[in-house]
């Protein structure tokens, strides 16, 4: 991207000139080290910013679906045969490469997303963390021996699924490439990423760069395209060995039952309507600032935020009265400047979600508490057709409201009262969701009770959204199922074959231990 290096603003030629830049022949799907264009139906790129088309590419159809799964295989082949060491040192030097050519990525991220610039490159940074980290997994995969009667020596073998297809989507399109490629990798599976249709060129420059970093032609491949027919196509297809699949609950379902018909298994990380939960013996204002990073970085586009605040009684309106001045004073503004904070949402499909789930709030008798008005500066720009939602707190969100269980996936939170802890963690899991949570409270006992009591995959006490790769991360129920980070998820990408050896001399018998 030696051309454009440093836009100064986001615009539809911003983001044309960008993905220019990184791509001279067009946007197209990945396979064996190179971009092959499409030959389907046109798909329209819109820059979120200013609500202007940027780019078009074309689907692969089914004839590039089943070309990317050969390549696949035949990348899985080459790369499950290598050791585990050889395959550590060249995930090391993707890690390495990521950071060489982080600012690049982080303004592709931005520009073609709408995501803040800040946001993208604390994002190309967790990246590369996740390569370094998996790449010290990926030499140390090892089976078990284990005593069973009779004249036998049997062990246990990890041995990768073979290619692995992670549909990944587009609030976080480079961050969930990278957080769902590199632990199969380690493992010695080939990765095919399908990301979102409307955020693909991240992910497209990730495998190109994990491509000149020494991974085998094959290896890393990404399926660009729609979900009705790349999607379904690899989903549904024996040649793959697993699925992941970051998204909704209707879509993650759907991408299940495709699998599970074709005996292949998946890995789901869904939704969420997560509850943070404030004591009136808590630190206020950090709790303040603590709501404040749940649901409005990332414009509320993140399946942990924070979307409900219950708040014990006697400071709430104390607490709704701190969230709501500091939300005032986010700026909210152009993705590719260094001061904004809150960008637009990324979809014009989410954009109409997102707005009529505000008015569904208001009317189930939620109380607006923060402006809905744009900045003078962003609504006389030329960004001001793009879709911008500005920090909103409702109040009063009961258990009537439609806004208490159905996720927004915006900047969007919905406070209310509550009078005991048993109040508390009943109104945390009334909801089918059970991916996150948090509570604030200086009482020791407290914290490790509620947090105990509360359903979700990942709960934090005087604290909100941190993550890690090498943490476990999933959900409860409608959150989906398995783990997608943490050394156990090498588990997930492996399978356990037993291997048995008689130490009888030949020609001895042989007891049976079948069944």
């Amino acid at each position: 991207m030696s051309t454009i290096t440093a836009p100064t603003s986001s615009s539809a030629a911003t983001a044309r000139a960008v993905l220019v830049a990184a791509f001279p022949k067009g946007l197209g799907a990945f396979l064996d080290g190179r971009t092959v264009p499409g030959s389907g139906e046109g798909i329209t790129l819109t820059a979120a910013a200013t609500g202007e088309p940027f780019a078009t590419y074309a689907d692969p159809g089914a004839e590039g679906a089943d070309a990317i799964l050969e390549s696949s295989v035949a990348g899985a082949k080459t790369w499950g045969e290598m050791n585990g060491f050889d395959r550590a040192a060249i995930l090391r030097n993707v890690s390495r490469t990521v950071e060489a050519h982080a600012e690049e990525l982080a303004i592709l991220e931005s520009a073609t997303t709408g995501k803040p610039i800040r946001d993208a490159r604390g994002e190309v940074a967790k990246v590369a963390e996740m390569f370094g980290y998996y790449a010290g997994w990926a030499d140390k995969l090892t089976g078990q021996t284990i005593p069973v009667p009779g004249p036998w020596h049997t062990y246990t073998e990890r041995v990768p699924w073979g290619v692995v297809v992670a549909i990944t989507p587009w609030n976080a399109p480079l961050f969930t490439a990278g957080w769902n490629s590199a632990a199969p990798l380690a493992a010695g599976n080939a990765v095919i990423i399908k990301p979102s249709e409307f955020t693909p060129a991240s992910s497209i420059r990730l495998a190109q760069l994990a491509h000149e970093a020494g991974l085998p032609a094959g290896v890393f491949n990404v399926a660009t395209g729609l979900g009705q027919t790349v999607g379904a196509a690899l989903t549904s297809d024996r040649r793959v060995g697993k699925v992941s699949f970051i998204g909704s609950v209707p879509t993650g379902r759907r991408v299940a039952v495709a699998a599970a018909q074709a005996g292949i298994p998946a890995l789901l990380e869904l939704g969420g309507k997560s509850a943070n939960i404030v004591f009136a013996d808590a630190d206020l204002e950090r709790a303040a600032d603590g709501a404040i990073a749940a649901i409005f970085s990332g414009a509320g586009q993140s399946c942990v935020a924070g979307s409900r605040l219950l708040v014990e009684r006697s400071v709430h309106a104390r607490v709704v009265e701190l969230v709501a001045q500091r939300a005032a004073r986010l700026r909210v503004g152009d993705p590719l400047s260094a001061d904004t904070e809150v960008g637009p949402i990324i979809t014009a499909q989410q954009f109409a979600t997102v707005t009529s789930l505000i008015e569904a709030g208001i009317n189930d008798g939620g109380r607006r508490v923060t402006s809905g008005t744009l900045p003078d500066a962003l609504a006389g720009s030329s960004l001001a057709g793009g879709h911008w939602v500005m920090p909103t707190l409702l109040d009063g969100v009961t258990p009537q409201n439609r806004l208490e269980t159905t996720e927004v996936f915006g900047p969007v939170v919905g406070a209310d009262a509550f009078d005991t802890e048993a109040e508390a963690i009943a109104r945390a899991n009334n909801t089918n969701f059970g991916l996150a949570g948090a509570v604030w409270t200086s009482d020791v006992s407290r914290a490790h009770h509620v947090a105990r009591q509360v359903k979700a995959g990942t709960f934090w006490i005087n604290s909100y959204k941190t993550i890690h790769v090498a943490v476990p991360f999933g959900g409860f129920g409608d959150s989906g199922h398995g783990r997608s980070s943490g050394p156990g998820v090498l588990d997930e990408y492996t399978q356990t074959k037993a291997i048995w050896v008689p130490t009888r001399a030949a020609g001895a018998p042989f007891p049976s231990l079948s069944y």
